[in-house]
């Protein structure tokens, strides 16, 4: 089989996760697969680049430089010597080099007192830069020719945003071309998270990053399956800290991965999965930690279950803005006003509803955003074209997924009732065409015990029939 292999930050957290992997990815050589491996940088390590960048910005101070080069350089050296400590000539200087190049960025972001995206995006990829090496270097210590690439070098090019990048159609073709010849003989270890524009420019794929790049790496190389590798033993019924008895979904279908990872739960994220769509690939989730686990198949045409609810999902941390004024109805351009004034400030809108009335459209955003939200909308009160933006900050967003779902009636009436008898109060509901996801707003304390109450409700710790 051709396989795409990508492993996240938990996966290859130090020497020893980064031995599971090399044990995973040996067996399957002996096995006669042909492999490719995507790989995330260690776990936090993200976050510390992106927190010292930040700082630099708004410091008068370049102390934090030198502690964070030194503790990235102690963690990876450490890993090399624990994971391949015969390469440690080879590759030290190598770790160095990199730091080096990152310790000049960083005192430029400081001297200059700005973080352009593309700045940032050059800085946050040193996290994948500094282990594929590592990774490279564990797989030679056992006798695996490798590979080591760039996202650019594999042949990812993207669209010119910084940031939130997305792959461009002539993805498959590079891909093809470059990373297709090393398959019989070496496995090729790729950088995730990044790509680059047709200039040539580094760019960054965005939340999932990682994952995105397995998926656009996968089908550019027809591969037979992608296999995410996480700590976990694959895809829930829900949030196990929420849901003790959460049970492992079998197999799910593209449509509902989509709308799980959208509303929050730690799956592959929407944009992942379409490369994957796209060329009908098999992708599993899959346990590092305890790779004998079946773990969670995503295909297009599931076999037949008789559940109607698959999963539950919900997300704290967002906001909702009420929008109202009798003057919003019968009068056209009103929708188009409210979501141009929030693109233009770059707020992502998660849900909408609108009542009949036209008089009242509700949203939910990220919290984060809300105040943004608030200030690009208040343009529009002025202008007379809306009366109000009422701000609520004290709400959760739930999403009750499966495609058993379509067309299935009474689905809707047996989730409100179940919710009414409990005593949660639902503030707001948004329901797409495809008919996979109810989702609906509660107040923030409702949130788990609207979760538990569904889940109890389609007995979802029960293993399908």
């Amino acid at each position: 089989m051709r396989l795409l292999m990508k492993f996240g930050g938990t996966s290859v957290a130090d020497a020893a996760c980064i031995g599971r992997v090399a044990d995973i990815l040996e067996q399957h050589r002996k096995n006669g697969d042909e492999l490719a491996v995507i790989v995330s940088a260690q776990r936090g390590v993200t976050d510390q680049l992106i927190d010292t960048a930040t700082s630099l910005v708004k410091s008068r101070d370049a102390a934090a430089i030198e502690p964070l080069i030194e503790s990235l350089r102690t963690r990876h050296m450490t890993t090399l010597q624990g994971a391949a400590p015969g390469f440690v000539d080879e590759i030290g200087p190598i770790i160095d080099e990199k730091l080096s190049d990152l310790r000049n960025i960083l005192h430029a972001v400081y001297n200059l007192r700005e973080l352009t995206p593309r700045s940032k995006d050059y800085i946050i990829s040193y996290g994948e830069r500094l282990l594929a090496p590592i990774i490279g270097a564990t797989l030679e210590s056992r006798g695996i020719p490798s590979v080591v690439l760039d996202g650019c070098e594999a042949g990812i090019v993207t669209t010119p945003q910084h940031g939130e990048s997305t792959a461009l159609p002539e993805c498959d073709e590079r891909i093809r071309r470059r990373i297709r010849p090393l398959l019989k003989k070496s496995v090729p270890v790729i950088m995730g998270f990044m790509g680059c524009t047709q200039e040539g420019i580094l760019t960054t794929l965005g939340r999932s990053g990682s994952d995105y790049s397995a998926s656009i790496i996968g089908a550019g190389i027809d591969a037979d399956e992608i296999w995410i590798w996480t700590d976990v033993d694959g895809i829930m019924t829900s949030d196990p800290r929420v849901i003790r008895d959460a049970r492992v979904i079998p197999e799910l279908s593209y449509l509902e991965v989509m709308e799980l990872s959208y509303f929050g739960a730690k799956v592959m994220h929407p944009r992942s999965i379409e490369p994957a769509m796209r060329k009908n690939i098999l992708v599993r989730v899959k346990n590092t930690f305890n790779p004998a686990h079946p773990g969670t198949t995503i295909v297009r045409n599931q076999k037949h279950d008789h559940r109607v609810v698959k999963a539950l999902t919900y997300i704290e941390k967002v906001a909702a803005l009420n929008i109202n004024g009798a003057q919003m109805i019968g009068r056209p351009g009103v929708a188009k006003a409210i979501f141009s004034a929030l693109a233009d400030k770059e707020v992502n809108i998660m849900m909408i509803s609108q009542g009949s009335s036209e008089a009242n459209i509700s949203l939910i955003v990220d919290e984060a955003h809300i105040d943004i939200a608030a200030q690009a909308l208040a343009p529009l009160v002025a202008q007379g074209i809306v009366r109000e933006v009422m701000q609520n900050r004290d709400v959760s967003a739930v999403a009750v997924v499966g495609s058993g779902m379509v067309g299935a009636p009474g689905t809707g009436g047996r989730i409100f009732t179940a919710l009414g008898k409990a005593g949660v109060n639902v503030m707001m509901i948004s329901q797409g065409s495809c008919e996979a996801n109810i989702s609906f707003v509660v107040r923030q304390e409702d949130g788990p015990k609207a979760v538990r109450i569904l889940h109890d409700e389609f007995r979802l710790s029960e293993a399908a029939e």
